[in-house]
Parts: structure tokens; sequence; C-alpha cells
């Protein structure tokens, strides 16, 4: 009876890793090159972040995270870098809330590293300085959207 117990409570253990990172899609342009070299370097940086998941059945989930560049100095866009870095992650026997909550912020923690790395890689490759990405909270990033999405759905019932 213990060896059967036991088994139950195997099946019903919590479970998250990765089963593969790797990039998706990666696009690079320069649409003011040469004349881009021969400008003051004083870029101004704009970021936006997305991120998506897919089951894939079998308690797996492809999550894709989204990173787009834009690098202007005085209007002009020097470069823009983007870069749909992907995981395949197994995440099993998590409350339905918690799981949202792992998908959005806990592979995307996983995620944004690779992404950073294979950006300033490109960057560099094109000719321009390093470009270091400052790390993102996307626990608060997830939190703020839940706010947003609360906030929406009382201003539609009020209406």
């Amino acid at each position: 009876m213990a060896k059967e117990k036991k088994k139950i409570e195997e099946t019903t253990e919590s479970q998250f890793s990765i089963q593969k990172i790797y990039v998706k899609d990666i696009s690079f342009e320069t649409p003011n090159t040469p004349d881009a070299f021969k400008m003051e370097w004083k870029p101004v940086v704009d970021m936006n972040i997305t991120n998506e998941a897919t089951p894939l059945g079998d308690d797996l989930f492809d999550v894709v995270l989204s990173v787009t560049l834009t690098v202007k100095i005085d209007d002009k866009v020097i470069y823009l870098v983007e870069i749909n870095q992907a995981g395949i992650f197994l995440i099993k026997n998590f409350p339905e809330d918690l799981l949202s909550r792992m998908l959005a912020t806990s592979c995307a923690n996983i995620l944004f590293p690779f992404a950073r790395e294979a950006i300033s890689d490109t960057v560099v490759r094109g000719g321009f300085p390093q470009l270091l990405l400052s790390p993102v909270d996307f626990f608060a990033l997830y939190e703020k959207q839940r706010e947003q999405a609360s906030e929406q759905a009382k201003e539609s019932t009020t209406h």
C-alpha cells in the first residue's frame, strides 16, 4: 500500500524544465549606413518586448520572447534589431493561474539573456559599439498587464 501511495504522489509532482532554446527569427537592418558611421554616437534606444506561449501538448509549451530595438540619432534610424528568441519548456502539474504567470515570467527570464547576447553579437558584427541591454523585470511587467486588463474589464462593465 505504501508503494502505491508513493507512486500517486510522484505523478502529481510539479515539474519545470527547459527542453530546447533556439532562435526562431532574427533581423538586422542599417538603413543609413555608411553615413551612420560618421555621426556622433549619441543614440536613443527604443525597446519593445512581447512574450507569447503556445501549448504543444504533453505539458510542453513553446514560448517566444520577441525583442525589437530601434536605435536612432537625430530622428534617423541607425539600426533596427528584431529577435524572436524561443524555448520549449516542460511545465507539469501547476495550477492554471501559476502556469500563466510562469509562461510570462519564468520562461521570459530564461530566454532574455540568450536574446541579449544574440542582439549584442549582431550589433557588433554590424560595425556598431556593443549594446548591453539592462535586465528586465518580467514579473513587474506581468503584474502591470494584469492590472491594466482588470481596469479595462471594470471600465467595460460600467459602460
